[in-house]
C-alpha cells in the first residue's frame, strides 16, 4: 500500500533500504538487527569486515519469517575518507537500487585525559570520526535521496548525552557532538525541499565496549569516581526503528534514551 504525507510518499509493500555506519558492534550492530528484523535491507558498513560479517551472520537468524525478503550486505569503508564513502554509497544503490535510512553511527571517544594534555592527533582522530565522517556519510545520503525516485528518505544521527552536558575530560567528543546538532539542524533544513527527513538520537550509558568503564567506575563532575548504570543497547534500537518507521511527513526532530538512573538530569 502506498501512502502519502504532506505530499510525501511512503511504499509499505516493498522493503525499505538502510544503511548502517559503525555495524560491527555495539549500538550500530544492535540497530542493524532490528532493522533487518522488521524487514528492512541492511547495508553494514566499518572498517572491521569480519566483525561486519558477524552482524549480517546474526541478522539472518534473527530476521522474521514474514520478513524473508529482507537482506543484509557487509560493505567495509572508513567513514572519514571520501573515496570510500562514495564507493559505499555507489555500492548501497548498486545492490538495493535506492536509500531510505542512514544511521549515521560510527563514532569515537578518544583519550580521556584533561584538555590541556590532549594530543592534536588525538583531537584531529576524534572529529575526523565523530563529525567529518557524519558530514560526509550525510552528504552523500542526501545526494542520494534528493536524486532518487521516489524521492526522499531519512538521516538519523547518532548524538550524545555529551551534545548538551560534558563529562570531565571530553572536550573532543563534546565539541563534537555539540556540532552534530547543528549538522541535524541544517540537514533537517535543507532537506524539506526534498522529502528528507532528519533527526538525532541522543544516548547516554549504552550497554558497549566504549561505555564499559562507567560501569566499573567513572570520573564525575565532583572530582569522585563512580559507577553508573548501564542500559541495553536494544533499547536503544527499538528508538531507532520507531523513528525510522515513521511516514515522512512526521519526524522525530530530537530524542534521548538513557539508562535511567545515570547522572544526567542534574548532572555536575
Amino acid at each position: 500500500m502506498t501512502t502519502e504525507v504532506n505530499g510525501l510518499l511512503n511504499d509499505a509493500r516493498s522493503p525499505r533500504t538502510a544503511l548502517v555506519t559503525g555495524a560491527g558492534s555495539g549500538i550500530g550492530r544492535a540497530v542493524a538487527l532490528a532493522l533487518a528484523g522488521a524487514g528492512w535491507h541492511v547495508a553494514l558498513a566499518g572498517r572491521r569486515t569480519g566483525a561486519l560479517e558477524e552482524t549480517a551472520g546474526l541478522a539472518a537468524r534473527t530476521e522474521r519469517t514474514a520478513s524473508a525478503s529482507s537482506s543484509t550486505s557487509v560493505v567495509r569503508a572508513d567513514v572519514t575518507r571520501p573515496d570510500e564513502v562514495t564507493a559505499l554509497f555507489d555500492a548501497v544503490r548498486e545492490r538495493h537500487g535506492r536509500l531510505d535510512l542512514l544511521f549515521n553511527n560510527a563514532g569515537s571517544f578518544g583519550p580521556a585525559v584533561p584538555v590541556d594534555e590532549l594530543t592534536y592527533e588525538d583531537w584531529r582522530g576524534v572529529v575526523d570520526v565523530n563529525l567529518t565522517g557524519a558530514f560526509l556519510c550525510a552528504q552523500a545520503a542526501f545526494r542520494t535521496m534528493k536524486e532518487q525516485s521516489p524521492q526522499g528518505g531519512r538521516i538519523i544521527n547518532n548524538g550524545s548525552l555529551s551534545a548538551h552536558v560534558p563529562r570531565p575530560h571530553s572536550v573532543a567528543y563534546t565539541a563534537t557532538k555539540h556540532a552534530l546538532t547543528g549538522l541535524t539542524k541544517s540537514l533537517s533544513l535543507d532537506g524539506r525541499p526534498y522529502g528528507i527527513a532528519c533527526g538525532q538520537l541522543d544516548i547516554g550509558n549504552a550497554a558497549t565496549d566504549m561505555t564499559d568503564r562507567m560501569g566499573k567506575g567513572i570520573l564525575q563532575a565532583d572530582g569522585t569516581t563512580a559507577p553508573e548504570p548501564l542500559m541495553d543497547t536494544a533499547d536503544v534500537a527499538r528508538t531507532v526503528l520507531h523513528m525510522a518507521e515513521l511516514p515522512l511527513g512526521a519526524n522525530v526532530q530530537f530524542a534521548t534514551v538513557m539508562a535511567t538512573a545515570m547522572p544526567y538530569i542534574g548532572r555536575g
